[in-house]
């Protein structure tokens, strides 16, 4: 306690904040942020916020410190995606250029499984009868043709109200090249309609493609009433509590936004939580050394696969939400937002098994999230889950899981499995739990592996870093399912993703699609709209607070050879871009190409279609080394019987926190922290680091 008033005194706590389908996790962070302090509570439905302050609380009650020592809050969510995914946003209208106003329903024409006689479409987040055609007309260089119908407007505004709108997408033909139109619409709604939210195409996403900047606005418009009404809850129930300082929220590409930011374009946090994963992957591979890794983020609900390729993640802008089949491309919402580009199967710790029409066993994508939970928690569930199947073959301690807050019940946990696998396939609870946790370890490698395949690499020669609190207890044999040469626990396993918030700048990406030529640009003319963005980001991260000496800023473009229908991202020099350039970003595009199809194509001109201008902060200062707060207690705990594929074995217990650095200890083993259990199987070795990780060696089974 009396560390923690000194850390205030000299700079202040930031706290961390990761609302899971399950759990919710906190890191406090004090001073320069090498003590750092560790909550772990179960999400709340139907409204997050309760389990935010009931962790705030405890976290801030165990360690003496009162909110208004907190300088600094961000937060993840996933809000966004599950309201999409539930179909439980707002009432939402359209406004489109008349004889756009299918769009949504025509999409892009193509089925996603040509074969699927029984195939169902992403059902669009605006019916037919929301969905209005308004007179106006601007070609794609930006030229008003026909100027807007105000009345069509009103009159379109007037039904909408009737039909309990309470949210308007306006998205017209080539807005992207000139919003005029749009914030015409725009100021009549604010005078007339103040009570309507609305979403501007130009705003949320000014690219070409009708279809996508349609169906981003929609989904944005869907869900903006739902999160601007969290958000401003959070933050006075905050404020209550004593909290004065700035609330960030973390973005899908593993930025960070204002809370005004995220409400106004909350599409942008569809993939919150899982960033922050991926940025924390980022900062621990950095302090290890280890620039190439494969990251495996396993929590309560979901599995998640991303690479960190020379220290940086994948971030893409082709991103499907609400898939009618996981991993079926083109079965989702497409969303051209910066994303994290990462492989996500619904396999978590919640993950319920069961039996399918043929009798075979299956795992997930359905959970048990928290309420009711995992038949072991004791909350009301009766379905076995993965955790369950866990408990039974001792991987986890039933005392001492979230540090002995939450007691586990091994008799629920195994009457669970009896009655719905084990009795009906005619095999014992053991053999059954084992079934689970092998079926959930292939489901995750072989997502994994084709994710990393995908993009040119092999797992064979890429270290896996394993977090969250289920992705310790099965990263071992997922890893050796890879053929990993190597595995990483990192300190804060448990509640990594809410690390990674605390390592992630503020910054902002402004987008325009300017469709040219490279050996025809008018270079002028390209700046003039770049500084328009520039600005924009510039008067964002005023707002955020950061120094303009503190500011970066990158150009990136997608090209394509001309008649190609998709493009590759190229890095461009710095701003203002001269002609000069012109030989360096052929080349880089060239490179790129290359890489990617390995081949170029001569004698074709290179075109120009979205460019993207990121203007970032600094990333907060965070020391790496890690002294958590229970070091000092004795290396093995005791020894545990568990199951590791023919039957139970002894093996040691260590507490984490009290292994010594540097020293070597030989698997099969357990190692227990309050957030997670790492699970170590035969031929393996594992050394506690200076920084708090474990490094686990493996070789051949």
């Amino acid at each position: 306690m009396g560390a923690a008033r000194e850390h205030s005194a000299s700079g202040g706590f930031r706290l961390g904040i990761d609302i899971g389908g399950t759990f919710t996790d906190l890191v406090l962070a004090g001073g320069n942020g090498s003590e750092r302090f560790l909550g772990k509570t179960l999400t709340t439905y139907p409204d997050p916020t309760e389990g935010i302050l009931r962790g705030v609380w405890d976290l801030a009650q165990k360690h003496g410190v009162s909110l208004d020592q907190v300088k600094g809050i961000v937060h993840g969510t996933t809000l966004v995606t599950n309201t999409v995914i539930e179909r439980k946003g707002a009432q939402t209208g359209l406004l489109a250029t008349r004889h756009f106003e299918d769009v949504l329903a025509i999409g892009r024409e193509m089925r996603y499984d040509i074969y699927d006689i029984f195939i169902r479409m992403p059902k669009p987040l605006i019916p037919d009868a929301l969905r209005f055609g308004i007179e106006e007309r601007t070609d794609a260089h930006g030229n008003s043709i026909t100027p807007l119908n105000e009345e069509d407007v009103r009159r379109a505004l007037r039904t909408m109200l009737r039909k309990k709108v309470t949210s308007v997408a306006i998205c017209y033909l080539n807005a992207y090249a000139n919003p005029t139109h749009e914030q015409q619409t725009a100021a009549l709604i604010e005078r007339e309609f103040p009570n309507l939210k609305y979403s501007l195409s130009s705003e949320v996403i000014p690219e070409i493609r009708e279809f996508e900047r349609t169906s981003a606005t929609a989904m944005n418009a869907y869900v903006q009433p739902l999160v601007a009404d969290y958000l401003q809850n959070l933050e006075r129930r905050l404020a209550a509590e004593g909290y004065k300082g700035m609330l960030h929220i973390m973005d899908s590409a593993g930025r960070l936004t204002t809370a005004k930011g995220a409400a106004r374009f909350p599409i942008q946090l569809l993939e919150s939580g899982p960033a922050g994963g991926s940025m924390a992957g980022v900062f621990v591979g950095s302090a290890t050394g280890q620039t190439n890794l494969v990251t495996f983020d396993m929590g309560g609900t979901t599995a998640k696969a991303s690479l960190i390729l020379e220290g940086q993640p994948e971030i893409t802008h082709q991103f499907e939400a609400a898939r009618e089949k996981r991993f079926k491309k083109g079965s989702g919402l497409p969303v051209r937002i910066p994303v994290m580009d990462m492989i996500e199967i619904g396999a978590g710790g919640g993950s319920i098994a069961s039996l399918d029409s043929m009798g075979l066993l299956r795992v997930g994508p359905e959970s048990a999230a928290s309420n009711p939970g995992p038949a072991c928690y004791g909350l009301g569930g009766t379905l076995p889950t993965v955790t369950d199947a866990d408990l039974v073959l001792g991987y986890l301690n039933p005392d001492f899981f979230l540090g002995g807050s939450m007691p586990l019940h091994v008799h629920l946990a195994k009457a669970a499995i009896s009655r719905h696998l084990a009795e009906p396939l005619g095999i014992s609870p053991v053999e059954a739990a084992w079934g689970i946790h092998r079926m959930v370890n292939e489901n995750m490698a072989n997502a994994a592996r084709a994710h990393i395949l995908e993009k040119g690499y092999d797992p064979r020669f890429l270290t896996m870093m394993a977090f969250g609190g289920a992705g310790p207890v099965h990263a071992f044999h997922v890893a050796r399912l890879l053929h990993s040469p190597s595995l990483i626990i990192p300190a804060c396993a448990g509640v990594l993703s809410a690390l990674g918030f605390l390592v992630s700048p503020v910054a902002k990406e402004e987008i325009l699609s300017h469709v040219t030529l490279l050996d025809e640009i008018n270079w002028p003319r390209v700046n003039a709209l770049l500084q328009e963005k520039l600005d924009r980001a510039a008067h964002f991260l005023d707002q955020a607070g950061i120094a303009m000496g503190e500011r970066v800023c990158r150009l990136s473009c997608d090209m394509r050879y001309r008649g190609q229908g998709h493009e590759i991202p190229v890095v461009l020099p710095a701003f203002p871009l001269e002609e000069s350039h012109l030989e360096d970003i052929v080349r880089s595009f060239e490179e790129g190409y290359s890489k990617r199809y390995s081949r170029t194509i001569k004698g074709v001109p290179i075109e120009t279609i979205t460019w993207r201008l990121l203007l970032s902060g600094p990333p907060p200062s965070l020391m790496p080394t890690t002294e958590l707060s229970n070091v000092g207690l004795h290396m093995q705990k005791g020894k545990r019987q568990i199951f590791l594929g023919r039957a139970f074995e002894e093996v040691p217990v260590y507490d984490r926190y009290g292994l010594a650095v540097g020293e070597r200890l030989q698997g099969p083993c357990i190692v227990e922290e309050s957030e997670s259990t790492t699970v170590l199987g035969h031929n393996s070795w594992v050394t506690r680091d200076t920084q708090g990780n474990l490094i686990i060696e493996m070789s051949a089974a």
